[in-house]
Order: C-alpha cells, then sequence, then structure tokens
C-alpha cells in the first residue's frame, strides 16, 4: 500500500499493528485489542492475532524506547 498526502504536523508512533501520538495511545490501543474493543471482528477468521507485550520503556518516535 502507498499513502501519500501532506505530512502529519507531529510526530507519530508505530507499533506492530497500531499508530498513535503517544506511548499512552499505543498502550490503550494495545488495550483495547486484547479485550476484543474498538476494532471489529472479521467473520469467519478464528481467532484474532494476539499484541505483543510493549517493549520495555517508552515508545518514542522512530522505533526508540526510553
Amino acid at each position: 500500500m502507498l499513502l501519500g498526502g501532506e505530512p502529519f504536523g507531529e510526530d507519530v508512533l508505530m507499533w506492530w499493528n497500531f499508530v498513535g501520538r503517544s506511548h499512552e495511545e499505543i498502550a490503550e490501543a494495545r488495550a483495547q485489542w486484547a479485550a476484543g474493543e474498538r476494532f471489529g471482528a472479521v467473520r469467519d477468521a478464528g481467532a484474532p492475532l494476539a499484541a505483543p507485550p510493549l517493549p520495555p520503556g517508552t515508545l518514542r518516535p522512530g522505533g526508540a524506547t526510553r
């Protein structure tokens, strides 16, 4: 897939299947995914993949943790 357009006005984080503006947003999305909330379901696809644990530290733009 190729996406284009104006750059975001702020840095974003990408981790596993999630995109957010902060470590907290990514952690919240992971928790919602694990609880089966927010993201819907795909019929006849079986159980969704389990999200891996977050890496130690705080996620930062560019893949770094601190």
